[in-house]
C-alpha cells in the first residue's frame, strides 16, 4: 500500500528533495513537505470518510511526526514507506482515541424518550450557560454558538466567521476547555 496510485513516481520526485532537506537545504524540506502534505490528504481522507473533519488535524499531527521524528529515516529505505508508517501509526492512533471516546457517548437519535434527560428549568440553564460563555475571548464564544449551539458545521462557522477551519475548531477546543475549568472551579 502506498501514498497514491503510482508509488515509484511519488518516491522518484520525494527522494531526492529528502536527501537534500536531511543535508540541511530548507527549500527542498518545506517542499517535500508540501508533497507529503498533498499525497497525506488523499491517503487519509479515504480511510477517514466517517471523520472527515478530522483528517486535516491528522495531516499536522503526522507532518509534527514526520518532523520531530526526520532522524529516525534510513536513507536506504523509501520516504514514502516511512511516511507511511507514521501516518497508519497517527491513524490507529485517532481510532484508538476515538472508539474510547465514542463509547462514552450515546447518539441523540439511539436514545429512547425516557433516556432524554429534562432539563428542570432550560430558562436557568440558558442563562448559566451564556454567562460562562461571556466569560470566554469573542473568538471562541462565536465558534462554539456556531457549531455547538447553532449546529453549523465547522465549514458553515469558518465562512460565516472569515476565519479557517482549522481556527474554528482550534477556537472551539481552546473555547470547551475554558468551559470545563470555569465549571470545575465555580462552587
Amino acid at each position: 500500500m502506498s501514498l497514491d496510485d503510482a508509488p515509484d513516481d511519488f518516491e522518484s520526485g520525494l527522494k531526492p528533495l529528502w536527501a537534500r532537506a536531511q543535508a540541511g537545504d530548507e527549500r527542498a524540506y518545506a517542499e517535500a513537505l508540501q508533497r507529503i502534505a498533498v499525497r497525506l490528504r488523499g491517503y487519509l481522507r479515504r480511510r477517514m470518510q466517517s471523520l472527515p473533519d478530522d483528517v486535516e488535524d491528522l495531516v499536522q499531527e503526522t507532518l509534527l511526526a514526520l518532523h520531530l521524528q526526520r532522524g529516525t529515516h534510513d536513507a536506504h529505505l523509501p520516504v514514502s514507506r516511512w511516511v507511511l508508517a507514521i501516518a497508519r501509526h497517527k491513524l490507529v492512533d485517532l481510532w484508538r482515541r476515538r472508539g474510547r471516546q465514542d463509547v462514552l457517548h450515546d447518539p441523540w437519535d439511539e436514545l429512547e424518550e425516557r433516556d432524554v434527560p429534562i432539563a428542570a428549568d432550560a430558562g436557568a440553564a440558558r442563562r448559566d450557560l451564556l454567562k460562562l460563555l461571556e466569560q470566554l475571548p469573542d473568538a471562541q464564544r462565536t465558534a462554539i454558538v456556531l457549531t455547538k449551539i447553532d449546529g453549523l458545521s465547522v465549514a458553515e462557522a469558518a465562512k460565516r466567521t472569515g476565519a479557517s477551519e482549522s481556527a474554528i475548531k482550534v477556537q472551539v477546543h481552546r473555547g470547551l476547555k475554558r468551559l470545563a475549568e470555569q465549571v470545575r472551579n465555580t462552587p
